[in-house]
């Protein structure tokens, strides 16, 4: 029987080729205390403790072929909650936590919120778990990302109506609201050679991708819908492409939207706009 450092240094170099050293040491660390039902606290207490990984063979083939580790294990934290993830459906990020803290922040009780493009369902569940008596309702085109959303619901005891529409279409139909958030697909197509295989052959290209030609289709159709369904003085959330922050901004400001903000993540990137109707 291998001790957990063993364990974690053959997972660590066996995907090397695949990620820097500091990104396949925190994969296998994760890999490790998802399988042994630990935390961090108590895996560093002992890294020399003798243990058994089951199945480590197949996960270090799944590992090595790039599939995220997210899928292997099935399931991503996200704002301390746990979520359901698999083929199909986007893997919630880190940035994306910063943008509900920032609705979390100015929302106020009670309120009613869209999420478009739902996905996972990660913005949805966390807004509902976060803000008292939030009413959250969520839209995707996805029925594979509709029913991990549903399943994600469940899992963390939230009551939220999901409705399958088109991000692009008209979304008036679903009535009023006091916030609409949306990450929507908005990484254009050229920059498919800068991105890593684990995104580009197991993530859905649908939830990622946008042409050159028209990269703020999802902004504008949402903006048009935000325009209509939004109260007065409601807010419209966006998580944004870095290097379109001040297009968008401008057509929001064309839009009739106010008091406009794009905001940087902790990677001091601009990857977040807001603005009230």
């Amino acid at each position: 029987m291998a001790s957990r450092r063993d364990i974690i240094s053959k997972i660590a170099g066996s995907i090397t080729p695949l990620y820097d050293g500091r990104e396949a040491e925190s994969i296998a660390r994760m890999v490790v205390m998802d399988r042994l039902g630990i935390d961090f606290t108590h895996l560093a207490a002992d890294y020399d403790a003798e243990c058994k990984i089951d199945n480590l063979d197949d996960i270090l083939t799944d590992l090595r072929r790039g599939r995220p580790v997210q899928y292997v294990l099935g399931h991503a934290q996200f704002c301390g909650l746990d979520f359901v993830v698999r083929e199909g459906v986007l893997i919630p990020r880190p940035e994306t936590e910063e943008l509900v803290g920032q609705i979390v922040a100015a929302t106020r009780t009670g309120a009613r919120i869209l999420d478009v493009g739902t996905g996972s369902g990660a913005i949805a569940v966390a807004l509902t778990r976060m803000i008292p008596d939030a009413d959250v309702e969520a839209v995707d085109i996805s029925d594979d990302a509709l029913a991990v959303a549903v399943e994600n619901a469940k899992r963390n005891n939230v009551s939220i109506k999901f409705h399958k529409a088109d991000a692009l279409g008209d979304l008036g139909a679903l009535g009023r609201f006091d916030a609409i958030v949306s990450n929507p697909p908005y990484v254009p197509q050229s920059d498919r050679a800068n991105m890593h295989t684990n995104v580009l052959d197991f993530e859905p290209s649908e939830a990622l991708f946008v042409d050159d030609a028209n990269p703020l289709v999802f902004y504008r159709s949402i903006a048009a819908n935000a325009a209509v369904m939004l109260t007065e003085g409601g807010w419209l959330w966006f998580e944004i492409y870095e290097k379109y922050g001040d297009d968008i901004c401008r057509m929001l400001a064309e839009s009739g939207f106010r008091d406009i903000r794009l905001a940087a993540d902790a990677n001091n990137k601009p990857r977040m706009v807001w603005c009230r109707k």
